[in-house]
């Protein structure tokens, strides 16, 4: 069974150039296995979550975001930072998918875990698999910026297994969270998915 290790080579030296609202760029001297001394930049993120909210129709809601670095407003799923050292990644998703779509759900499982960019990032995410969706109670969440700009929908999956893999589609969660939902459920089934407060060992929570 293929399996990712924990492995930790030495630096070093350590540097941070810049450091940002919510995240940072870090420079590590790292000790190569032939035993030179190789520079490293990368960018210190606090992790995140994202939610694929799946209704009883078999549709995801998404939502589509100017994002500048990428000069698109892009369809993505309900997603945010770990804005809080330890935070609960549960507790995150559900108050990024009441925040952004002012919806709540009754059974969550997670999805898949990975790392976005890990030669130049040290972003962590786990999305998860909302399912039992319903309006949030109360008035809807006060947003600003690019969120003020937000579409809504709620396509089909397989409509967007199409769109990514023709090239229409780019977000990652957006991506890889209909790639592993339509695995599930051509493989074990939603049920054979890990429990929502499963370990995650690249950012460990309190339960």
């Amino acid at each position: 069974m293929l399996q990712d290790i924990p492995e930790e080579w030495p630096v070093v030296a350590t540097a941070t150039p810049f450091t940002g609202n919510k995240t940072s760029v870090r420079t590590d001297k790292v000790v190569m296995p032939d035993g030179t001394v190789a520079q490293r930049d990368y960018q210190v993120h606090p992790g995140s979550v994202a939610v694929v909210a799946l209704d009883e129709r078999g549709r995801v809601l998404v939502l589509r975001q100017y994002r500048h670095p990428v000069r698109q407003k892009l369809w993505e799923v309900p997603a945010g930072l770990l804005d809080v050292p330890g935070e609960n990644p549960l507790h995150a998703a559900q108050r990024e998918l009441y925040e952004e779509a002012h919806v709540k759900a009754e059974d969550w499982r997670v999805l898949v875990d990975v790392y976005t960019t890990p030669g130049g990032c040290d972003e962590a995410v786990r999305i998860f698999l909302a399912r039992e969706l319903s309006e949030a109670a109360g008035e809807r969440f006060e947003v600003s910026d690019e969120e003020a700009d937000m579409e809504f929908a709620r396509v089909p999956l397989a409509e967007l297994v199409q769109g990514a893999l023709a090239g229409r589609l780019h977000n990652n969660c957006l991506v890889v969270g209909a790639l592993a939902l339509h695995a599930a459920l051509a493989g074990d089934g939603l049920d054979g998915l890990r429990p929502a407060d499963a370990v995650w060992p690249a950012r460990p929570f309190s339960v």
